[in-house]
């Protein structure tokens, strides 16, 4: 490819967009960057569907186990070790693909956002989470609206985030964002989802199959290391199977509330995707049952296109 560029792959969980970018990035010999902001921590790896050694071995995966879960890692830390891989990839003539479902990740690339190096304040978060999220949403409303317009009213993390950079810059978190999109070229892939009920027993399997990789062991692990307050164990699929293994659920129960969850979550990266955080409408929009072949010929295009 000429100029290098960048493959991004885009779509809501559980829809195979892991496997579909080693096939490319083996077509391409290509690297693949993670965009996945909880694949960053370490030791939270059968829980967040993180790709296995294996996998890894065949195809050189980045941007994974680059924090300890009890440390905060922002969207600028990851946006600038990405933009200095890129950098580096590009400069020995090699398109990487940027592979995930979190929108900001991959927005921050995409856009080229310019996101404010305020570092996580532990004591004014601790202090804002205990007036509850509804009482910090009202504030953020007063305090920058255009911020809380894009911000659902129970994204607690937004929300803290977008506070946490008002008080200490004394500006809305909106009145900072600009965007310098990249230069080089980009060729957009989203896996399209497939109906509800198929999707949801696709989940299912997923979850069946973490319980049976030993998922709860790993959370019974890092509560053991981490203690049980860690908030990453109150994420997605993390908080059920905790709740379940604290005795406040079923293991049935802790399937299905982390089922339905799942579903609720990848609705909301589908509207993402869909709608205002989307860098433009320029995505090639495939199934995920694409075959190897029409997976060949993506590549080649992709390749022609860059």
């Amino acid at each position: 490819m000429n100029p290098p560029g960048l493959i991004s792959i885009v779509g809501a969980t559980a829809t195979g967009k892991t496997g579909i970018a080693i096939e490319l990035a083996q077509q391409l010999g290509a690297p693949i960057l993670s965009a996945d902001s909880r694949q960053v921590y370490r030791n939270f790896d059968i829980g967040t569907a993180k790709p296995t050694l294996a996998e890894r071995q065949d195809v050189p995966h980045y941007l994974i186990d680059l924090a300890e879960p009890d440390t905060s890692f922002t969207v600028a830390e990851y946006q600038i070790q990405a933009q200095e891989l890129i950098a580096t990839f590009h400069a020995q003539g090699i398109t990487p693909i940027l592979v995930g479902g979190t929108g900001l990740y991959i927005r921050s690339i995409l856009r080229g956002m310019t996101i404010p190096r305020v570092a996580p304040q532990m004591e004014l978060r601790s202090q804002l989470m205990q007036l509850g999220q509804s009482q910090c949403y009202a504030m953020l409303q007063q305090v920058d609206p255009a911020s809380a317009k894009a911000i659902h009213a129970n994204d607690r993390v937004r929300t803290l985030r977008s506070l946490e950079v008002f008080y200490v810059t004394g500006i809305p978190l909106s009145a900072q964002q600009a965007e310098l999109p990249p230069t080089y070229p980009i060729h957009q892939i989203g896996i399209t989802s497939p109906d509800r009920s198929v999707h949801q027993q696709w989940i299912i399997d997923r979850i069946d199959k973490m319980l049976q990789n030993g998922w709860l062991e790993e959370i019974q692990q890092l509560q053991t290391k981490y203690g049980k307050d860690l908030a990453l164990l109150r994420t997605l699929g993390y908080a059920e199977m905790s709740d379940f293994l604290d005795r406040k659920t079923t293991l049935a129960e802790a399937r299905e509330l982390a089922t339905l969850h799942t579903l609720q979550f990848a609705k909301r990266q589908k509207t993402w995707f869909n709608g205002a955080g989307n860098v433009d409408r320029a995505i090639h929009w495939i199934s995920p049952t694409t075959s190897p072949i029409s997976l060949i010929d993506l590549a080649e295009t992709g390749a022609r296109e860059l």
